[in-house]
């Protein structure tokens, strides 16, 4: 029966290697405990999985922040601003679902353009007004570790206001990410009102504490990045993805697809500039598909995978070349475009 109703479906042999990976569990596991885990963890998949389905077009910024941020609080304003902004600029805003800071995001997006990735703890947590009426898309996890997994597979950019340890532990659990390479490049904005020095110490920890005692990469800051207004924090987001469409493995090598073309001299540039990115060989030029199926300008070479870093320098120097304007280079809170044009 198995078999027949995975006849035709293009993932069929990924599909028989989960419910053989299930099989082979339960010749040893017996324990209730062990396969609640399993089945909440497949539940908290499949619910995420049909919610994100019809939204994948839609680029989406997730606003993490503390709960405990009142309304009054310079934080809670920005928080709204800056989900007005966003959407304002065809963006999505995602949050955790609760008070403080993800309630002001969701307030400022309003229902209809607000995602709320809610948690089941020990102890009830509300989600907010704005996300959980009938416009709104609401999820409610029963893990943390499958509601992290959403987070960063649905984010094409996170925004990071002050809060406590649930804020850091997403931010460091980002940063983990990306910095080993486990998750596509996006734009992470450590967010704060100007009077606020929140991140500036954090920053000044992480330069004194981390990358001058060689922890981290010298390049690894570049990881991040910092605003004080709405503005320019959706300014950076923006620009993040002005020639950069997405980055995805391919047979061999990385492949950074683009909204449009790179001269011939600018890759010449690149290739010197950049020729410690590359693990072997040269970073060219060619064509690729997206998980849609649309053909994009690319990129490729062997990424040397303790530099993402400078994987980070490289995106940004090519968000900021001067090409001929086309209408690629003006949506960028659309995830799938039209046909590049050459």
């Amino acid at each position: 029966m198995l078999a027949a109703s995975l006849q035709g479906h293009p993932q069929r042999r990924l599909i028989e290697r989960a419910v053989v990976a299930l099989l082979e569990i339960s010749h040893h596991e017996h324990e209730a405990e062990a396969w609640h885990l399993i089945s909440d963890a497949l539940a908290d998949l499949r619910d995420g999985l049909e919610m994100f389905r019809e939204s994948r077009s839609i680029r989406k910024v997730t606003v993490l922040g503390s709960a405990r941020t009142p309304p009054g609080d310079p934080c809670y304003g920005l928080a709204t601003a800056l989900a007005a902004e966003a959407v304002q600029q065809g963006f999505a805003v995602m949050t955790g679902a609760g008070g403080g800071v993800m309630e002001a995001a969701n307030r400022g997006a309003g229902q209809a353009s607000s995602f709320g990735l809610n948690i089941d703890l020990p102890f009830e947590q509300h989600a907010n007004r704005y996300v959980s009426g009938p416009m709104g898309r609401l999820l409610h996890f029963r893990y943390f570790f499958t509601r992290k997994l959403f987070f960063l597979r649905e984010s094409d950019a996170l925004v990071v206001l002050p809060g406590g340890f649930g804020t850091l532990d997403e931010l460091f659990e980002a940063l983990t990410l990306i910095q080993t390479g486990r998750t596509r490049p996006i734009p992470l904005v450590l967010l704060a009102p100007p009077e606020n020095p929140f991140w500036r110490g954090w920053q000044r920890d992480v330069q004194q504490g981390l990358a001058a005692q060689g922890l981290i990469s010298p390049e690894d800051p570049s990881l991040l990045l910092e605003a004080s207004d709405a503005q320019s924090a959706m300014a950076l987001i923006s620009r993040f993805y002005r020639v950069f469409h997405t980055a995805q493995p391919g047979e061999d090598r990385l492949e950074l697809l683009l909204h449009t073309v790179v001269p011939q001299d600018a890759l010449q540039r690149i290739n010197v500039s950049f020729a410690d990115l590359v693990a072997e060989g040269q970073i060219t030029a060619g064509e690729s598909c997206d998980e849609t199926g649309r053909l994009y300008p690319c990129l490729r070479f062997h990424l040397n995978k303790r530099r993402i870093g400078r994987l980070y320098q490289l995106i940004d120097h090519l968000n900021g070349l001067e090409l001929a304007p086309c209408s690629a280079l003006q949506h960028p809170g659309v995830r799938q475009l039209r046909a590049p044009e050459a």
